[in-house]
């Protein structure tokens, strides 16, 4: 036991030492969050971990710890958060990055309260993917994934779950200024544009924006009292510059 104890400490020291950035997503069933992982990864190279697929592989290797898992599972149980919060970490130091995005993950409060007291770790915030409940059923009713768990007495027990369990996790980040939320009603597309707003560093959203005003030639039209860094006076066009200011996004 003792040993198991130093292993597992080791392990925390290590992923704590690296100082990732971790990144919950949260979402009901259906909100789309699993396509916008996807995006993420590919455009700001994050690694998606989800907890669900990490505990289905454990059972799958049929080691040990994947049998405890699949019998807890088999009698209704559930599986206590540190077992879950174990894969986690082992999946983060074996994937040789540094960002991740923790994908229906923590479920619960207890969940949190657990990821943050093992990993020392808090998230750098949460992404909610905040969408109607009818639209999140009308889409796990048209998509064609062969799920068993996708008739519509399940699916309203899920939504149920994830109200009753996550919302709370979702507030606890909400106090503390930590949840990005967005709005996952709209086409992928667009969610994907309002999730790149979330991801795209300050600097280059500036950029992005072309934060740049021409000078005019005269003085008749500008904004008086603007001066370069040599105490010369600059003409911009009142116009150009409110024209500007609606292009830039605040943050």
């Amino acid at each position: 036991m003792g040993t198991v104890d130093v292993a597992n400490k080791d392990v925390t020291a290590s992923l704590a030492d690296k100082k990732p950035k971790v990144v919950f997503v949260l979402g009901g069933p259906g909100s789309g969050k699993g396509t916008q992982c996807a995006n993420i990864v590919e455009h700001f190279h994050y690694t998606h971990l989800s907890a669900g697929d990490l505990l289905r592989a454990e059972i799958k290797s049929g080691s040990e710890n994947g049998t405890m898992i699949q019998n807890m599972i088999k009698e209704g149980k559930i599986v206590p958060s540190e077992v879950t919060i174990k894969l986690l970490q082992k999946a983060m130091l074996e994937s040789g990055n540094d960002k991740f995005l923790i994908d229906g993950f923590p479920r619960n409060e207890e969940n949190r309260a657990a990821f943050e007291a093992v990993t020392k770790i808090e998230p750098e915030f949460v992404l909610f993917f905040n969408c109607p409940e009818e639209e999140m059923e009308r889409r796990l009713l048209s998509r064609n994934q062969g799920r068993e768990d996708d008739n519509i007495e399940t699916i309203r027990k899920r939504f149920k779950v994830f109200l009753e369990s996550s919302l709370p996790v979702i507030e606890y980040y909400k106090a503390k200024g930590k949840v990005r939320e967005i709005d996952a009603a709209k086409p992928v597309g667009e969610v994907f544009e309002a999730v790149k707003v979330v991801f795209t560093p300050k600097d280059e959203k500036v950029k992005s924006h072309g934060f740049s005003f021409p000078l005019l030639e005269n003085e008749s039209h500008c904004l008086g009292g603007l001066r370069n860094s040599t105490g010369d006076k600059l003409a911009y066009s009142f116009e150009v510059v409110c024209h500007n200011l609606l292009h830039i996004t605040v943050f």
